[in-house]
């Protein structure tokens, strides 16, 4: 979904903001966007059965529809204080989103330290922006790019299992690592716990 808003919003990529309906519906969704990279305000919006407001952003509204936002919210977001420091990214669904700015947004600052991002879904076809992670990661020497998905398929380039597992056996020792976790709430607080026992400091998760 991408909005044009009527005046600058002042955010950081991976923060998330409140889309209000005209309704009262409120749901959060988090930006994919980065200022210094692009005009709009980019959300990944997975169509969710029985969802409101997704089942609106997929199936009714209009482009030049009207939504109030509130936010920005959060603290999910790269500072720049240490551009040195190893950089853990972990999403599944459309937790692609904030990390994906997040990424960006790292790059965009000079980011010299490894930064690996986990991407995981149910299968091949629910992975998405692989062609842009792709090109980034050719761009990148730093950045590496781990697509993975749970069910078994012909894809040579994506990992087959449980993200959290390949991730974790991938990278190793996360001592001095920063840790953004996104997507599924009981995966984030799974991999929080294992974050933290492989090594990473909990104020870096």
């Amino acid at each position: 979904v991408i909005l044009e808003p009527e005046s600058p919003l002042d955010y950081r990529p991976g923060q998330f903001v409140n889309f209000v309906r005209e309704d009262g519906l409120v749901r959060s969704f988090s930006l994919a966007s980065v200022p210094a990279l692009d005009d709009a305000l980019e959300f990944h919006v997975a169509l969710v059965p029985g969802g409101q407001m997704s089942g609106w952003l997929h199936h009714e509204v209009k482009s030049g529809a009207e939504l109030e936002l509130q936010g920005p919210l959060g603290h999910c977001f790269y500072t720049g204080e240490h551009p040195e420091q190893p950089l853990f990214l972990l999403g599944t669904g459309t937790g692609l989103a904030p990390l994906y700015g997040i990424l960006r947004d790292a790059l965009q600052q000079g980011h010299q330290g490894p930064i690996h991002l986990f991407h995981g879904a149910l299968r091949v076809d629910d992975l998405y922006l692989v062609r842009e992670l792709q090109q980034l990661a050719s761009e990148n020497d730093q950045f590496s790019y781990h697509p993975c998905v749970r069910d078994e398929g012909g894809e040579d380039e994506v990992h087959h299992g449980d993200v959290q597992t390949h991730a974790l056996d991938t990278v190793g020792n996360l001592k001095g690592w920063k840790v953004f976790l996104c997507g599924n709430p009981e995966l984030v607080r799974q991999v929080q716990r294992k974050t933290f026992m492989a090594g990473a400091s909990m104020q870096d998760i």
